[in-house]
């Protein structure tokens, strides 16, 4: 474990995403920062202005395929398409499927380690928060809802 801290704690991060909500979630934004770690990726992300709408408090945190965060009225991230799934696994199985981003008054902070991707792999895509939590189950993509906040990835 002290190799793995270690490791991470002398880089910066490979690749980011400024994260900003959709119109009807204006109040989203933060930023998820990817850093190089044996072999994978550790992700890092701190979100602010999530919706009290998910009675939960989850959402669906994803990389989606896409590279840009634009779109029209009914689906404003519609650029960003369906999960990063390079090995075309079933749902949850996609190497951009990642864990739920648990809010508390609109604040989530979470951070894990992957071997699914690593930074340079996803940098052109793009992190999609959606207005509710994934059920690891529903194909194709987990039934989490809408996109309502997304982030270019772009190189750190």
């Amino acid at each position: 474990m002290r190799e793995f801290a270690r490791t991470v704690l002398n880089t910066s991060p490979a690749a980011r995403a400024s994260v900003r909500g959709d119109a009807a979630h204006s109040g989203i934004h933060g930023v998820v920062e990817l850093y190089p770690a044996m072999g994978g990726t550790l992700v890092v992300a701190e979100l602010y202005g999530l919706p009290s709408s998910s009675p939960s408090g989850v959402f669906g945190f994803h990389i989606h395929e896409g590279e840009a965060c634009r779109g029209d009225a009914e689906d404003p991230f519609s650029a960003a398409g369906g999960h990063f799934n390079p090995a075309g696994k079933p749902h949850p199985d996609h190497a951009g499927d990642m864990p739920p981003l648990f809010s508390s008054g609109g604040y989530a902070y979470l951070s894990f380690f992957t071997g699914r991707f690593t930074p340079a792999e996803v940098v052109g895509r793009t992190v999609i928060v959606h207005s509710g939590p994934d059920d690891f189950t529903t194909q194709p993509s987990g039934n989490s809802g809408k996109k309502i906040a997304c982030g270019e990835i772009r190189r750190g």
